[in-house]
């Protein structure tokens, strides 16, 4: 425990200075007080309680009086709080594996089920945005506290083709330098200035939490735009989903959009996976790449989950909270003082006047 205004701790020098005088005053008394013959006598007569019933409400009155001056010099404790100013980014795949029917009904399903359930458990006033990625990544809601936006988007959804896991990672740190002006934007070099080994006691409150069920496919390379982040000292949690079966995909009509075209994030099945090439090269595509997730992590201090079904899913995202808001921070406690001296006061006065005896 520490103090705002230490010095207002001077005053606790009338704590003994009371005392000295408490005891003058008893002395003083007792030479004004009759001479019984037989003292012992009058002694024995006395209930044993008769002394500390004396002295206990000018301890009390004392213990009041010390808690009160702590309270005026302004305690604080250190306790674990969640931070209002924390920003969490979630950066979900959208990409057409997202329809794998190796998790029922789809994995995008799933996933926007765990996400609309981790958006609801937040506190009030926790920043919440999202972005997903195919080919490219979209900030779909830039930073917000308004949970039923964040719900909508989540819930409507839709796929493409490709997977950006790097540009997902640079349009994240984008929208969180928006909110903190402590985080610069992407593509600035910063490891000169901020060296990756200083990382580790000086993280941003800011997380970025990123899902995908393959490996990137398109767009800057994921270390490299982990470096970014790190750099920043916001920290990414990698999230793989999906087994590594390549099951039949079957997307909903809102899934796939309105748009047969292939435009945005709707766009129509098709009949070909255009940009993978060939069915071998267009398969290592849709296998999780656990290697680079997990370098991302570490690389920013995240940590790396692994999730091959519905349940283990909202498991991960039921358990990034407590790892991700709750920080020290030092609270005042000064009210607890003035309560204790409250009752401490309050209870000398009122036994004063039950046990009023004079020596």
């Amino acid at each position: 425990m520490n103090f705002l205004w230490p010095w207002l701790l001077l005053f606790l020098l009338i704590i003994p200075l009371s005392i000295a005088i408490y005891i003058w005053m008893l002395r003083r008394r007792r030479k004004f007080a009759v001479r019984y013959s037989s003292l012992s006598l009058i002694r024995e007569a006395l209930p044993k309680s008769a002394r500390w019933r004396q002295h206990l409400p000018f301890a009390l009155f004392l213990l009041g009086l010390t808690s009160l001056i702590f309270a005026q010099a302004r305690p604080v404790a250190e306790v674990d709080v969640p931070l209002s100013r924390t920003t969490i980014i979630l950066a979900l795949d959208v990409s057409r594996s997202m329809c794998a029917t190796d998790v029922d009904p789809n994995r995008l399903a799933v996933a926007q089920d765990a996400a609309l359930a981790f958006v609801e458990a937040q506190a009030d006033g926790t920043q919440i945005g999202l972005v997903a990625f195919a080919g490219f990544a979209e900030l779909i809601v830039p930073p917000t506290n308004d949970k039923d936006v964040l719900l909508d988007a989540i819930a409507n959804l839709t796929t493409s083709f490709g997977t950006a896991i790097g540009s997902a990672t640079l349009k994240s740190i984008d929208a969180i330098s928006e909110i903190n002006t402590a985080v610069p934007p992407s593509g600035l070099n910063l490891q000169e200035e901020n060296p990756t080994s200083e990382v580790i006691e000086t993280y941003q409150p800011d997380i970025i939490v990123l899902l995908t069920d393959g490996a990137n496919s398109q767009g800057p390379r994921p270390l490299d735009a982990a470096q970014q982040a790190a750099d920043r000292l916001v920290r990414v949690y990698t999230i793989g989903f999906g087994t590594d079966e390549i099951p039949e995909m079957v997307c909903s009509q809102a899934q796939l959009g309105g748009d047969a075209v292939n435009r945005g994030f709707g766009g129509g099945f098709g009949g070909s996976f255009g940009g993978f090439g060939g069915g071998g090269n267009f398969r290592r595509f849709l296998v999780i790449d656990e290697e680079t997730l997990q370098g991302v992590a570490d690389l920013t201090g995240g940590e790396y989950y692994r999730a091959e079904s519905a349940d283990q899913l909202l498991e991960v995202f039921q358990e990034l909270p407590t790892q991700i808001i709750l920080q020290k921070e030092a609270i005042e406690i000064s009210v607890f003082f003035v309560i204790a001296a409250v009752v401490l006061a309050g209870t000398a006065v009122f036994l004063s006047l039950k046990w009023r005896r004079y020596p």
